[in-house]
């Protein structure tokens, strides 16, 4: 109960909360009159609300209309967004030159169009692959604060991907992105300094990374970026033991595995160029996409990708498994058997839900380990910071692990499809 010679004192703070908060958060009613009048950032934010269904009723199309509007003024944050939803293809037909155009009218002012713009010439995304420019326009966005463009960059750098590697460069940009708190920059850095064995330091960045978003005991591979960085954390914390330990057949396997990060759309060939990176091969993930026929910047057929393993003198095949349980139970038998072996396993997943184009995507990454007793699986994956390293438990692998066009020749037969090294 507040005493009453504080509630003169209690009235004024509720005042001046509600004043801040007005001030902070304008009436929907006092942005569609500002919209209205011709203000750009008014309309950019009713854009916004349509589009979060912040305090009103989504309407993607009344999103665009307002973000067009303010666009056409030249606002450079709405240049951006409208360049987004083209490039997304959610809410509009997608066309990758239509939004690259928008990325490039707007990347001098606005840092998330500088950072999107580096995603399309580095994923030939409405443009001809630059990977030299894209880097330019990350070190950009990263400079006027933008800590996501930081730690791609970083990635690049360390791998070699599309550039030459540079770890002094990487570690700059990692560092970077971790002093603007980007959840994957923390997770990069932390790995750079695991693997200098500056364990105290990488402790200490992963377990930031795990509080800037809520954490479960494990995430899953269709998180929001932010959460699965977050949920990294987390993961690399439980991992680090693992990772120093000698594997126990049947018990607990961990295979250390190279990760480069993906382009757009292009998890096939990075993850395939990791497998064979695994085998002492030396192609990126571009280059492998180079040997496939689709055009950068779009989905691979598997048997392109298997064809391709054999043109870098690798021997690989492609097994499936049937999608109901005892199908799953043969193909994590299967999947025990070659972890246990050394050996990881390329898998292919398929994602349903409203946020994706067409409502469902497809997402190729690795299986490289697993812990029995608690029932989880080590995934290597190339859509999330290095070192891409995700728990999943057996529910959500089950889930997961299945597709239904991963090739022409699958003939949109549902199965569990899987790349393993062949035995010679």
């Amino acid at each position: 109960m507040i005493s009453t010679t504080m509630k003169p004192v209690f009235t004024l703070l509720v005042m001046l909360l509600a004043t801040l908060v007005t001030a902070a958060e304008p009436s929907l009613e006092h942005l569609q009159e500002q919209a209205q009048q011709g203000h750009p950032a008014a309309q950019l934010s009713l854009a916004i609300r349509y589009r979060d269904a912040k305090g009103v009723a989504k309407d993607d199309a009344a999103a665009m209309q307002w973000a067009h509007r303010a666009a056409d003024q030249g606002h450079a944050d709405a240049l951006d967004f409208v360049g987004f939803a083209y490039l997304r293809g959610a809410v509009v037909k997608r066309r990758p030159e239509v939004a690259f155009g928008y990325f490039k009218a707007a990347a001098e002012q606005s840092e998330q169009a500088a950072f999107n713009l580096g995603q399309c010439y580095y994923g030939a995304q409405g443009t001809e692959q630059d990977c030299a420019k894209a880097l330019d326009w990350w070190k950009k966005a990263a400079a006027k604060g933008h800590g996501r463009a930081a730690s791609t960059a970083a990635m690049a750098l360390l791998s070699g991907e599309g550039v030459a590697p540079d770890a002094a460069e990487a570690r700059r940009l990692a560092e970077r992105a971790a002093e603007l708190n980007d959840p994957c920059g923390l997770i990069v850095l932390g790995e750079m300094q695991f693997q200098a064995v500056e364990l105290d330091a990488a402790k200490a960045n992963w377990t930031k990374a795990a509080q800037l978003h809520p954490t479960k005991a494990t995430g899953h591979p269709a998180q929001p970026s932010g959460n699965a960085s977050a949920q990294q954390g987390a993961d690399l914390l439980k991992l680090i033991e693992y990772r120093q330990r000698k594997a126990e057949p049947g018990k607990f396997a961990f295979v250390h595995m190279p990760h480069i990060h993906q382009g757009y759309n292009n998890c096939g060939s990075t993850a395939c160029a990791t497998f064979a990176r695994f085998q002492g091969g030396k192609i990126s993930g571009w280059d492998f996409k180079k040997l496939c026929p689709s055009p950068l910047g779009t989905g691979t057929d598997w048997w392109h990708l298997l064809d391709a393993s054999a043109k870098i003198g690798q021997h690989w095949k492609l097994i499936t498994f049937t999608p109901d349980d005892a199908g799953f139970d043969e193909a994590t038998a299967m999947l025990k058997r070659e972890l246990d072996a050394g050996r990881p396993v390329v898998v292919d997943f398929k994602y349903i839900g409203p946020q994706y184009s067409g409502g469902f995507a497809g997402h190729t990454l690795s299986v490289c380990g697993y812990i029995a007793a608690e029932n989880l699986y080590i995934l290597c994956n190339p859509a999330v910071a290095t070192p891409g390293l995700q728990l999943i438990t057996s529910d959500d692998l089950k889930d997961f692990w299945r597709s239904d066009y991963y090739g022409a020749r699958a003939k949109a037969v549902l199965s569990r499809p899987a790349f393993v090294i062949e035995s010679r």
